[in-house]
Order: C-alpha cells, then structure tokens, then sequence
C-alpha cells in the first residue's frame, strides 16, 4: 500500500526526455499521452486497493464489531445517568447540604470572633497590667525598665497616631499610659534638680550621683540619664539645668565686667565618687586681668569639659542634648560681650582680627570633638560665622564709603585751574621740569619726568586709590579682594560721572576740557604703575589676579578723545574765521582788504586764545603737537585760497602781503613759543630746527609772501634751485600764480616752458 501514496512524476510519462526547460510547452501528442498513461496508473492504484482489502477482510470485520460495542455502552451509560437525574429530581437533597454547611460557617465565624475577642481582651488586660507594673516599679526606682514598658507601650497604643471610630477601650488605654508617662517624666526631673544643684549664695555647682526622691533612694544620676534617654525626653529633662548652668556659671565667665575664674572639686566616697563641685571663684586683681577671645573662650570650655564629664558622662547624646539647649544663648552672649566689641575700625587692624578668627574656630572645633555641637550643621558655627562676616561686612562697608567719597569728590570738584597756571607769563609747569609750586593740582608723571596739571577731583581720586591699595596689602585675603575691586571701581567712577558732568563745557575751548584731558593721562599712566608699586606687598590671592593695566588704554583713549575734540573745535573756528575773507578776492579794494585784514586778525585772536589756555596747563609735547596740527590747517588753507586767486593786480598782490606779513607778525610770540620747546635728552643747539618740520605749510606761507613781490626771473630761478619746492609747492600751483600776476608774454611764456621742463 505505500506505493499507492508515491508521488507521480509527470516527466516519467512523457516519451520525450527532453524537458530541460520547463517553460518549453507541451505538445497535443504529449498530452494525449500523459491522459492515456493517468488513466492506467489510475485502474492500476484501483487493483491494488481492491486486493489489499479482501487480503484483509478480517481485520477490518473486526474492527467494526469493536466500533459496534463501544456504540452500545454508551448508550447503556446514558441510560443509567438519566435514572439518576430522575431520581435526585424527586429529592432535593443539595438544598439541605447546603443549609447545613451555612451553619457550620456561622458557628465557625461565631467561634473565630469569639476567640479574637478573647484574644484582644487578653492583650488590654496585659496593657493594663504592664501599665500597673511600670507604677509599681517606677516606686521601686527601676527607671530604666519602666522607661523600656512605656517605650513599648507607646508603640502599642499608637500614641500620636489616632484614627477615627477606634473602640472607646482604646482611648480610656492612651490615657492610663499618658498618666504613667506624666508620673514617670515627673519623678525624672526631680531626680535631675536633685542631682544638678545650684547654690548662687556659695557661688558653686553641686553634681550629686546618689540621688533621693520621694522614698526612692540609691538612684544613680547616670540611670536617670538613661531613662529620660529612652523615652526621649532628655531635653526637656536637661532644661532647667541648662538654663541656671548659663545663668549662674557661664554667664559670669563671659561677662567683662565681674570675671570669674573656676576650680574643680571632687568628693569621694568609699568606692566611688559621689559628689563633683564646680567653684566660682571672682578675679579681684581685675587690673592685671586682659580679658581676651583667649581667655573667654578658655573659660567656657572649662564649663563645659566639667558638664561633658561629671554631668553628661562623656557620652556623645547627652551632651549634644546639652548643647542643643544652651549652645545658641552661649554664642549670643560671647557675640554681644566679646566679638562684637572688637570688630575692626580701620583696615590695618583687620590682620589683628584674623588672630580671633583663629581662636574662635579651635574654639568650635574643641566644642565639636566633645559632641556639644554639630560636626556637620553648619547653623552651629555661629561665632565662626559671625567673625568671618565681620570681615565681609566691615568690607562692604569700607567698600560703600569710599566710593561714596570718590563720588562726591568728583561731583563737587569745579575743574578750577591754579593761580599759577591762569597767565603763560607766570609759572608754568614746562619746559625745564622744575617744580613750581607744592598744590596738589601738580602731579609727577610715573614714566615721564614731567609734571602736569590736574583737577583736585583726579589728584584726591588717586589719593583714595593709593591709600584703598595701602589696606590691601595690610588685610586678610577675604578683605583685600573686596578691596582691590573698591580700588578699581574707584577709578572707574571717572569715566562714568566726568564726561557726563562737563558735557557742556566740552563743547567748547576752554580749560575745564584741557583740565579732563590732563587728567585721563595722569589716570592712565597711574593705572599701569600701580601693580609694580603694590603687588608686592599684596596677599598671595590677589598677586596673581590684580590687574589695573585693562585700565589704562580706556583713559588714555578718553584723554586723545578730549584733546582731539578741542582740536577740531579750534579748527572749526579759525575756518569759519577765515571764511569771513571770502577767498582774499578783490583785496586792493578797501572794503575788501578790511573785511580780509578782520578775518586775518579774528584769526589771530583765536590762536592766540588757544595758547593762552593751553601752554600753561598741557605737557610741552601735547602743547606743540597739538598747536602745530591747528596751524597746519590754518596756514594750508590761507595759502591754499591765495594760489586759487586769479588775474591779482600789482596793488593786489602787495596787500595780501601785508595780510600775510601781519599774521605772521601778530603770531611771532605763539611761534618762539613753539620754537622754545625741545625735546628731552637733546641739547638746546640740537633741537634749534626749523617749525617747518612740525608745519609744513609755515614756511609756505612764509615763502608766498616773498613771492608776491618777487621778479618773473627770480621765481623760475628757485624753483630750478629746489627751493619752492622743498616749501611745498608743486609745479601746477606756481605756474596758476605765475599766469595769476604776470601778463601773458614771451618771458612768461619761457618762464613757465622753463618750470615745466626742470619738473619733467
């Protein structure tokens, strides 16, 4: 039969062999052949079925007479089923089963409470007999066992933790336990008054350790301790104790005006010892007696070295209970008699100071190695806090009044100038570097050895900076950090309040805005010499972070600020000035050479106001470099609208002459001035060099006016010599002058091929 479930290959039918590809289709011959060869495979797989199955006619008789038997109990199963259901239908006997079995579940239940009930009357008679028992045993003066009871109980009951609709037995078990708790904390402060006595009128604290109480003798202080330990009480225990141990012992040890000194005693007794005695005993020599942080602070310890081991045992608990309790008081009282009297006035007492920082905190370190204060609760550094603040706030506050003075020193100063500075014909502060005068106003330049004029605002300014820097270097490195940046912000208030105050007077000539500039340069050259000066001297802190130079560029960038604006300022009155000339045309005409002659002398007048105001107060260098640029653009543009003037008539040419004589001649003094200034390390006979350097256009004008009078010949002759050149002309400037005097000829004409030539 397993050959009936083979598969057929449909290829093993075909005649061709040839079906490599099995996309190739089939042709009609090949399908008739493969229906005919199907349908004899198919009558071949009918025979073999065939035969299989009369070859085993038996087996499969048998098998279903088997199927035939399984059929017929089944059905005489079903039958019986059906006379059960039948017969339990008759009587309903699942109803009372199940009665009976709800009974036996309320009795049960019943039982169950029952026994819960006896059971919670067991546990309330227990609570009740603990209860009595702690009564009777706290008479007995087993205080730490009955400590222990009510601990326990106090769980029980869920003291503090009510709920409710909870059974009144519940709350009638809190209140006996509240009564023994009472009875119990009650007995336990006496025995503490007993044991910690205070006798004001003997001046002594009496620690007794066998104590006696209402009846009950032979208590120990330490199972006091103990017991008030367990149930959590000991700093309400402790209160009292510590409120008269401040009052009549460490008190008077802090107090400077009765001081105390203290003397340990011991009583013994057979075995043990039974009594210890701290003595107060008052300083009668109080004239000898420098009652310092050293002292203070030895004292207290004193008293609390006795609490921690006649009262407190030495153990760690008790004795920060202590100083829970009396730890703030004593700190208030060392702050108010003792820290807070001795704060620092002035800086230089600051480095003083820091001795008390010192003893304070070995004093709060002694205090936390015995446990009296937090190791780690910073709120219990108090007098540590307290001194480190001090310095903070004296800082601040020292902060706060200097810069309000360096506020109002500049606010308040008028930018006067000094007596000796008002006329250039008095002293002045110049070219030999002498000193004229001891005012603050004159002030030595660090890298220069010139003197300058300065406003009291920046002269005062520096003072207060110098003297701020000076408690730097005398301050701890807390207060000198807060004081180098007072010194820096100091200085900088100048830039922030002066341009703002003299705005108006910046805007125009006069010595106020010189004053500013005078005073950003001596700022500026301060700034970069004060590190040299103190950082030496400064705290290790502050040598690698001071730094004062950032500054020096912003002042001098506000002093070439001021000068340049007074510069353009100057410039832009003399061009107006000069503009009332309209072009020194027509100057042969009367009108117009008065009207030209005014301009020049308006000219004139402005220069010389300028070097009245400047000379005095400005270095000799600013000074020359600064007239020499306003010269230069007054000289250029007179001689440069003189060149522009065409067809100029004889008498024409002679008046701008005068013009220009005059000038020069009314400028002589301003001149020599400029002439007069030399500079540093080079002799007299060395810096006699022409102004023509400083004004290019000096010696231009200078030559214009010879030129307006000088022969066709001449002229061509120096400008082939260089000469006009090396004034400054060029060649298209001389030849318009040339065409402007002279009328068109053949000497002008060879004249001007000449010029052309020699330029080429």
């Amino acid at each position: 039969m397993n050959s009936l479930f083979d598969r057929i290959n449909i290829r093993d039918l075909l005649s061709s062999h040839d079906l490599s590809d099995p996309t190739t289709p089939l042709s009609a011959p090949d399908l008739r052949l493969l229906i005919t060869r199907l349908e004899s495979h198919s009558l071949q797989i009918k025979s073999k079925v065939h035969s299989y199955l009369l070859a085993h006619r038996h087996d499969f008789s048998s098998l279903f007479s088997l199927c035939n038997d399984a059929v017929s109990k089944t059905d005489d199963i079903s039958h019986s089923l059906s006379n059960i259901f039948d017969l339990i239908s008759d009587c309903p006997i699942d109803v009372e089963i199940r009665e009976r079995l709800d009974d036996i579940g309320g009795k049960a239940r019943e039982a169950r409470v029952k026994s819960e009930l006896l059971v919670l009357v067991k546990v309330i008679v227990g609570i009740c007999e603990k209860l009595e028992g702690a009564r009777e045993e706290l008479k007995n003066g087993r205080l730490r066992f009955v400590a222990e009871e009510v601990r326990d109980l106090k769980s029980i009951l869920r003291i503090g933790d009510e709920e409710e609709g909870e059974p009144v037995v519940y709350g009638l078990l809190r209140r006996q336990w509240a009564d023994c708790f009472d009875e119990m904390q009650e007995l336990l402060l006496k025995f503490i008054e007993n044991a910690v006595q205070f006798e004001p009128e003997l001046k002594r604290v009496r620690v007794k350790y066998q104590l006696c109480v209402s009846g009950i003798d032979g208590i120990e202080l330490r199972a006091v301790l103990e017991a008030m330990e367990v149930v959590q009480i000991l700093d309400y225990g402790l209160t009292k104790a510590a409120d008269l141990m401040i009052k009549h012992v460490i008190a008077p040890s802090i107090n400077h005006g009765s001081p105390a000194r203290f003397l340990e005693e011991l009583n013994e007794g057979s075995d043990e010892v039974t009594e210890a005695v701290l003595k107060i005993l008052p300083l009668h020599d109080t004239k000898s007696v420098d009652v310092d942080g050293e002292t203070i602070y030895s004292r207290v310890t004193q008293v609390i070295k006795f609490i921690f081991k006649y009262i407190c045992f030495q153990n760690g608990p008790w004795i920060h209970s202590f100083g829970r309790l009396t730890w703030p008081r004593i700190s208030d009282l060392i702050i108010s008699n003792y820290l807070s009297k001795v704060v620092p006035e002035d800086a230089s007492k600051l480095a003083d100071f820091q001795k008390i920082i010192k003893r304070t905190t070995e004093f709060e370190i002694t205090l936390k190695k015995m446990m009296f204060i937090s190791l780690t609760d910073n709120k219990d550094n108090r007098l540590s806090n307290f001194a480190e603040n001090v310095e903070v706030h004296f800082a601040a506050r020292k902060k706060a009044e200097i810069l309000a003075k360096a506020r109002n020193l500049l606010l308040q100063c008028d930018f006067s100038v000094p007596q000796d500075c008002t006329t250039t014909t008095g002293s002045k502060v110049k070219t030999d570097g002498e000193a004229i005068t001891s005012s603050e106003q004159f002030v030595d330049l660090l890298f220069s050895s010139e003197r300058c004029v300065v406003s009291k605002a920046a002269s005062q300014l520096m003072e207060l900076v110098h003297q701020t820097l000076k408690d730097v270097c005398l301050s701890s490195p807390r207060v000198a950090l807060e004081f180098y940046h007072t010194g820096r912000d100091a200085m900088l208030l100048y830039e922030a309040i002066i341009p703002v105050k003299l705005e108006r007077q910046l805007d125009g000539i006069n010595q106020v805005a010189v004053l500013m500039h005078n005073d950003c340069h001596y700022l500026s050259q301060e700034t970069l010499g004060l590190a040299f000066e103190y950082r030496a001297d400064f705290p290790n802190n502050i040598k690698e972070h001071a730094v004062f130079a950032d500054m020096a560029p912003k002042f001098h960038l506000m002093a070439e600020e001021a000068l340049q604006r007074q510069i353009q300022l100057v410039i832009f009155n003399l061009r107006e000035a000069i503009d009332g000339a309209d072009g020194f045309q027509n100057t042969h005409q009367t009108q117009q050479f008065e009207s030209a002659k005014f301009s020049m002398d308006q000219v004139v007048f402005i220069l010389e106001k300028v070097h009245i105001i400047w000379e005095p107060l400005l270095l000799p260098s600013t000074y020359k470099r600064s007239m020499c640029t306003v010269l230069e653009s007054v000289f250029s543009r007179i001689t440069k609208d003189m060149l522009l003037l065409d067809d100029l008539a004889a008498e024409e040419t002679l008046q701008l002459q005068r013009l220009i004589h005059l000038m020069l001649e009314n400028l002589s003094s301003l001149l020599d001035s400029l002439i007069a200034i030399r500079p540093k390390g080079k002799s007299e006979k060395d810096s006699i060099c022409p102004l023509g350097n400083a004004v290019p256009s000096l010696p231009k004008i200078r030559r214009l006016g010879e030129l307006l009078d000088m022969p066709l010949k001449s002229i061509t002759t120096a400008w082939e010599s260089g000469e006009l050149l090396s004034c400054g002309f060029t060649r298209e400037e001389l030849e318009d002058f040339i065409r402007a005097i002279f009328a068109d000829s053949p000497l002008r004409k060879e004249c001007l091929w000449r010029i052309e030539s020699f330029s080429s």
